[in-house]
């Protein structure tokens, strides 16, 4: 193999990793409350031990595809932003629920909007469409 033939890979930009970073912190968070409510089931709350694993393993698939499409962004992987994209999409309508709900949950609200828009528009940055778009997938 000659030096010519070897290709670099493109560099990533910074609005690719950090839009890649919170969509699989979004990710962990989904697991984490998905093996929680099975635990909790388990152990806790009895009365409602079908719903709660039910409930549980649901929430582990969610969290499941925002962590691929992490790493899907992280290996220049065009697929993983359409799923990013719609995982921090859906942060807005979370955070104006809990806006609603007043006192502590109103800070918690403003700050999931805000990671849902910072998220949001790191994904839509040109130059992560750019480098995302500018190689065969």
């Amino acid at each position: 193999m000659t030096t010519d033939s070897i290709t670099p890979a493109p560099a990533r930009p910074t609005a690719l990793l950090v839009g890649a970073a919170i969509t699989a912190v979004e990710g962990a968070a989904l697991a984490g409350w998905g093996v929680y409510d099975v635990i909790a089931g388990f152990f806790w709350d009895s009365p409602a031990l079908g719903r709660s694993e039910f409930g549980g393993v649901i929430l582990l698939l969610l969290g499941a595809l925002p962590l691929l499409a992490g790493r899907a962004l992280l290996r220049l992987r065009r697929w993983g932003r359409t799923p990013a994209v719609l995982t921090n999409s859906i942060c807005l309508p979370v955070a104006y629920y809990m806006w609603q709900n007043g006192g502590a949950m109103q800070v918690l609200g403003v700050a999931v909007g805000l990671v849902g828009l910072v998220g949001i528009g790191a994904l839509l940055n040109p130059k992560v469409t750019g480098v995302l778009y500018s190689q065969p997938e």
